[in-house]
């Protein structure tokens, strides 16, 4: 009896080898393992930076507007599935709770994600008219560009912060007014805090010292407000007020002393984009604060469903 179980257990095994032959279709993972990998956690930033942008530009009709949001969620989950392609080896060894080294989705399956993702932002971007196309573009090389070197690089903060930069044009570009100085200035003063953010964030998967010049670079959008000729000035050193207490609030986890601490300020870190976005548009004198406001407490929220990192 002993041996003809054996027997029969090798002959199953033999046939279910034989069936396991043939090539496999990619897993294409689960919701959750999709809103893991796009980050989603971290959208509300992307729609507050397409807001400012779009304010600060002259606005325009609400559904093109909404076609804005689309076009870079889009870019950006794609940037995120295309991410997480990349740095499958790398994750594979510091990182294995991410999706694909888990088992929850194929690499095949995230390249395909990526690649239609983007595509489709761009496309967005382009029927948005001729400035948010070229923007749009740019943004698309950018993501794609930094996907592929940023674990090589020492560079990899200028060229995250780029893509922010970019997005910022792009979506200017689809307003009414289109670019100006305004919008110019205001990107760069954010590419400048996701710059000190993305050198913060580079140590996540190595507990490293907090530097004085990151708290500079975090805190340089309230350098340019004695310089924007504010409407209300009392409401916009107001933003810069509660914009300063968060990061110095983010930041007080033993200035990095455990890796706890670390994500956790990186993750309060990336909702503070909303932030240095509100402050951009009340510089301006644009509206939308209550937006701003909803929009950071939201990514503080989608961080529980999404890891922001």
């Amino acid at each position: 009896m002993g041996v003809g179980k054996t027997g029969g257990a090798r002959m199953g095994d033999g046939v279910t080898r034989g069936l396991d032959m043939g090539p496999r279709p990619p897993q294409i993972g689960s919701w959750r393992a999709l809103l893991v990998l796009g980050r989603v956690s971290n959208l509300p930033t992307v729609w507050s930076d397409c807001l400012a942008a779009w304010l600060i530009g002259g606005g325009g009709a609400q559904g093109r507007l909404g076609a804005l949001y689309a076009g870079a969620t889009l870019l950006y989950t794609g940037g995120m599935f295309l991410n997480d392609a990349f740095d499958a080896a790398f994750d594979r060894q510091y990182r294995p709770e991410r999706p694909i080294p888990s088992g929850q989705i194929s690499v095949r399956a995230v390249w395909i994600w990526a690649m239609v993702t983007l595509g489709l932002g761009w496309m967005t971007f382009l029927a948005l008219g001729r400035a948010a196309g070229v923007w749009g573009g740019g943004l698309f090389v950018a993501i794609v560009v930094y996907d592929a070197v940023h674990k090589r690089t020492m560079w990899a903060p200028l060229l995250m912060s780029l893509c922010r930069f970019l997005l910022y044009l792009a979506a200017a570009g689809a307003a009414k007014g289109g670019l100006s100085a305004a919008v110019a200035w205001r990107a760069l003063a954010l590419a400048v805090y996701v710059a000190g953010l993305s050198c913060l964030a580079r140590g996540e998967s190595r507990i490293v010292a907090f530097r004085r010049w990151n708290l500079m670079l975090l805190l340089a959008p309230i350098a340019l407000v004695p310089f924007t000729g504010a409407a209300d000035p009392v409401w916009a050193w107001g933003a810069a007020g509660v914009f300063a207490v968060w990061i110095l609030w983010c930041l007080r986890h033993g200035f990095l002393g455990r890796k706890d601490g670390f994500v956790r300020a990186v993750a309060g870190l990336l909702a503070g984009i909303a932030l240095v976005d509100w402050l951009a548009a009340s510089t301006a004198g644009q509206g939308g604060s209550p937006a701003f406001i909803g929009l950071f407490f939201l990514a503080l929220v989608l961080q529980r469903v999404a890891p922001a990192t």
